[in-house]
């Protein structure tokens, strides 16, 4: 059996709408092609119960399970905010191991974040005292990273991904 390994990895700060795109995209691509939606605060804040941390379990278990999703021919997209200083050698090898991948880094300012987390359903979990310690200004991980911007809609974003990834899946059928 063959098939392209696909990977969109999609960060940003807290509250910035990663989960939402991420969710958008498996609903829109459901019927078409199997989407594994791996959530990092699902993995590191309820399978494992971890606290943030430098070489915390949760980074080797996003790796595992992205892989075992891409060998079984998922589109996998990857969640999170993935702070730079913490997961950027596990998020290039999940790139490098991946045929088709595409990184998005939701470069939004504070205040568009805070406002965003209002319409959260989890909006009364956290508020701005937590937001604002946990953030991180322009943690692109550099390279090919595609920014996504206060101006784009959420319909806007999830078919740009989406069109993305099928451009780049065709390229790569043509040359290989």
């Amino acid at each position: 059996m063959s098939f392209m390994k696909k990977l969109i990895i999609i960060r940003g700060n807290s509250g910035s709408g990663k989960s939402t795109i991420a969710r958008a995209i498996q609903e829109e691509l459901r019927g078409m092609q199997k989407v594994a939606l791996i959530e990092q605060d699902y993995l590191r804040r309820v399978i494992l119960k971890e606290k943030e941390s430098e070489g915390s379990d949760n980074i080797d278990l996003i790796e595992n399970t992205a892989k075992f999703a891409i060998d079984r021919g998922y589109l996998v997209v990857l969640e999170g905010i993935l702070v730079k200083k913490r997961y950027h050698t596990m998020l290039q090898r999940l790139r490098e191991y991946a045929d088709v991948s595409r990184t998005y880094y939701f470069d939004l300012s504070f205040e568009e974040t805070l406002r965003r987390h209002q319409g959260k359903v989890n909006t009364h979990d956290f508020g701005e005292n937590e937001m604002r310690g946990w953030w991180t200004q322009g943690d692109v991980l550099g390279g090919d990273d595609i920014l996504i911007g206060e101006e784009m809609s959420k319909q806007q974003i999830t078919d740009k991904i989406i069109s993305d990834i099928e451009a780049e899946d065709c390229k790569m059928q043509r040359n290989g």
